[in-house]
């Protein structure tokens, strides 16, 4: 069994000159902590300078997340650029070399590309860019097949420097489990609720339904101020996927042309709810499932951006925070799907 969950994910404004040194001295610092070898280290600090200085030199609002991602003993480095620039018009011509419209030399976004095992970037004229790359450790090249299938956005409020939020991905030889828990209020204590919650369902047998994990999920909560959670379970062998939450957190599974939102019912996880049911739906290889809590609103429609579904789901779950974060209150997005198919074409 693999899992993904908690890593830290540190948030970064660069909107001038002296910013892009703070963003490489952040990702620097995640990198050794994960016992990243110094080389990958050079590789991870050569694509936060490029990311940061383009924002610099391109965008409006611009950010970028940095995180540790992948099991122990074969982590990697995120970076995710997000910025409400002018967007580009042409997205694989950017990417050449010698291409700029600041009058720079024109090699950022091609060194990012050489540089990161793994690449990215949607970009929508006139409302901005979100581009991911990966920086993967030497023994992590080989490593962890699914880890690219996970998109994640893991902010405390404004103000506070513990989420109250926390979320797992853990898979299984038949399927996996995504869950996102919302501890009530912001800061530690609502971070306690929340962390309980995740805890218990990391040791939770890998075969346990939906139900039987919100229930895990409510005993290991009693003790805290409560949460709100929505678990979802992918039943490989059935093409089935299975959901049950309660409190605000949303879920919507794309088959297609098809969304699909999932009902969470009313009620405080760790304290009381009169009503728990698992909603199913088919699960295919183009399928997606996000999950979001309350700190991003609930207008979103990804319809209004035409290839996003094709894209990494780090860009997916970026741009939904991006645009329609709520900015006071805890936010976390968590997006599944198929792993990134390499060589889909960038939008023109």
């Amino acid at each position: 069994m693999i899992g993904l969950a908690t890593d830290r994910q540190v948030c970064v404004p660069v909107t001038e000159q002296s910013q892009p040194a703070a963003a490489r001295r952040a990702a620097v610092s995640l990198a050794q902590e994960a016992g990243i070898d110094e080389r990958t280290i050079g590789n991870v600090a050569l694509v936060v300078t490029e990311l940061a200085t383009n924002l610099v030199k391109h965008a409006q609002g611009g950010e970028l997340l940095i995180r540790r991602f992948g099991p122990e003993q074969s982590e990697g480095i995120e970076v995710l650029s997000l910025d409400k620039g002018p967007g580009m018009s042409n997205v694989s011509r950017a990417l050449e070399d010698g291409y700029s419209t600041a009058g720079s030399p024109g090699t950022g976004l091609g060194a990012v590309l050489r540089t990161a095992g793994e690449f990215d970037i949607y970009s929508q004229p006139g409302k901005g860019s979100a581009v991911v790359a990966r920086v993967r450790g030497r023994q992590g090249e080989q490593e962890d097949p699914h880890a690219q299938a996970v998109g994640v956005i893991h902010q405390a409020m404004p103000g506070e420097t513990v989420c109250g939020d926390n979320w797992l991905v853990r898979w299984s030889a038949d399927g996996w489990v995504c869950a996102i828990a919302d501890g009530l209020g912001h800061g530690l204590i609502a971070s306690q609720a929340a962390t309980a919650i995740i805890e218990a369902l990391r040791r939770a047998p890998a075969n346990r339904t939906p139900v039987e994990l919100v229930e895990a999920a409510h005993h290991a909560a009693k003790p805290t101020r409560g949460a709100a959670v929505g678990i979802a379970v992918l039943d490989g062998p059935k093409d089935l996927l299975r959901f049950a939450g309660i409190g605000n957190i949303a879920a919507l599974v794309v088959n297609g042309t098809e969304r699909r939102h999932l009902v969470s019912h009313n009620g405080i996880i760790g304290h009381d709810y009169r009503k728990l049911s698992e909603f199913t739906q088919p699960w295919q290889p183009q399928s997606l499932l996000l999950l979001h809590s309350d700190g991003i609103a609930t207008q979103w429609d990804l319809d209004r951006y035409p290839g996003l579904l094709s894209r990494d789901p780090s860009l997916i779950a970026g741009i939904v925070y991006r645009d329609f974060k709520r900015g006071r209150d805890d936010a976390t997005v968590v997006v599944v799907k198929q792993r990134h198919v390499a060589g889909v074409p960038f939008p023109e």
